[in-house]
């Protein structure tokens, strides 16, 4: 059975809800970790570091979002090791109330060091960057836990909540 372009665009669809004043996503996000360094994403308009990751779509499980999101950043195939945080944050930007629930997955251990190029939503280019986790605090990058939680990953799921509003 083939799909139709119609049929694509339904399932390409972010899980993404928005008011006059307030956003709501849903966000499914890998965590590369190699010799003490997080890899993380800058793109050439803005002046901060971000985790990998991105929206889910509506239809993928959080797993398969991630794998998607994790590929489509770096340009390679990566397993999940495990779920590591679910972080519910609350913070304003643009002018807009966000409300975001994030999925952070472990990423196992690979030798990848070279990555595809890639744009953010709005166009932007992309550079993948690596980041000394005990240096963390030193950069301007999202999210702001990773500053402490990265130095000692827990050996279960943790919950973690910010509000930035």
């Amino acid at each position: 059975m083939s799909i139709s372009n119609k049929d694509k665009e339904q399932n390409e669809i972010d899980a993404f809800l928005k008011t006059n004043t307030r956003r709501f996503r849903v966000r499914a996000c890998g965590i590369i970790i190699k010799d003490n360094k997080v890899l993380m994403v800058k793109n050439d308009v803005d002046d901060y570091y971000y985790s990998l990751g991105g929206a889910i779509q509506i239809g993928e499980t959080i797993e398969e979002a991630c794998l998607r999101e994790v590929l489509e950043e770096t340009g390679h195939n990566n397993e999940i090791d495990r779920l590591l945080y679910v972080h519910e944050n609350f913070f304003n930007l643009e002018g807009f109330l966000w409300h975001e629930l994030a999925f952070y997955f472990l990423m196992k251990e690979n030798n990848n060091n070279e990555f595809a190029i890639s744009y953010g939503s709005f166009g932007s280019k992309e550079e993948k960057v690596w980041i000394p986790i005990d240096k963390f605090s030193e950069y301007k990058a999202y999210p702001k836990f990773f500053e402490k939680e990265l130095k000692s990953l827990p050996k279960n799921i943790k919950m973690i909540t910010t509000f930035e509003w």
